[in-house]
């Protein structure tokens, strides 16, 4: 399991992501616009769209918060243009680092994000420098304790997983992008709430950190993830547990 998804499942645990609302709210909201812009407004017949209110809804984002930001995406009401641009760069120790990022203002956002990274110890890199390292997969992140690992791996591969692993703290199923859904509407089914569920950049090698490094990594991934503009950030860094407590 890399770095990144690890420090979400701890500062879920510790209720670190709920002082958050605010910005992930905004975050929804542009994924709302873009995925009707993208794929229309019927949510049966748009899967990127239904996924982002089934998150909206999860975080208690009011209907007609919803609603107005679905009729911005499909032009029935104004509002800025939004892109969708992705980003690749380093930070501390060459770990690899991708974002997601939806603006109206590509200018202002790719001199936002290169100061984060320059202050951090990193640098945003040209397009296709680090892009290899990852491959997309649905990721879905489970509490241990509902299930045992057989049972749990019998659900997910028999609705269409590749795999199940045990990263110390929950367990993660994986999968292909296109049977993301099949999988999370299986799981639901045996009224498991995943602590987490997306279309993510999963690394295929990880950049051991330690140290400064570490907690240079950690605070820039932070303020990457806080940045309004940022939807995703995927970087291959791994390291102790006792590093993310020290950040905590």
């Amino acid at each position: 399991m890399s770095g990144h998804s690890k420090w979400h499942t701890i500062k879920h645990k510790k209720g670190a992501l709920d002082a958050k609302r605010g910005k992930i709210f905004t975050k929804l909201i542009k994924e709302i616009t873009i995925a009707a812009r993208s794929g229309g407004g019927d949510l049966n017949g748009n899967a990127r769209l239904r996924k982002a209110v089934s998150d909206a809804k999860a975080q208690n984002m009011p209907n007609d918060t919803i609603d107005r930001a679905i009729k911005r995406g499909t032009g029935e009401l104004g509002g800025d243009v939004l892109e969708e641009i992705t980003y690749e760069g380093y930070g501390p120790g060459g770990v690899a680092i991708m974002l997601d990022a939806t603006t109206d203002n590509r200018n202002r956002t790719v001199g936002e994000l290169r100061h984060l990274f320059s202050k951090n110890g990193g640098n945003l890199g040209e397009s296709g420098c680090v892009g290899w390292i990852f491959e997309k997969k649905g990721s879905i992140l489970l509490e241990k304790g509902a299930k045992s690992e057989e049972e749990l791996f019998e659900l997910a591969v028999g609705a269409g997983a590749e795999d199940l692993k045990d990263d110390g703290e929950a367990w993660i199923v994986y999968s292909k992008p296109e049977d993301f859904d099949a999988v999370l509407e299986a799981i639901k089914s045996e009224g498991l709430t995943p602590l987490s569920a997306e279309i993510e950049r999963v690394p295929q090698n990880t950049v051991r950190l330690e140290g400064k490094d570490a907690q240079q990594m950690l605070k820039l991934y932070e303020a990457l993830e806080d940045h309004d503009d940022v939807q995703k950030v995927a970087a291959n860094f791994d390291m102790d547990d006792a590093e993310y407590e020290k950040a905590m």
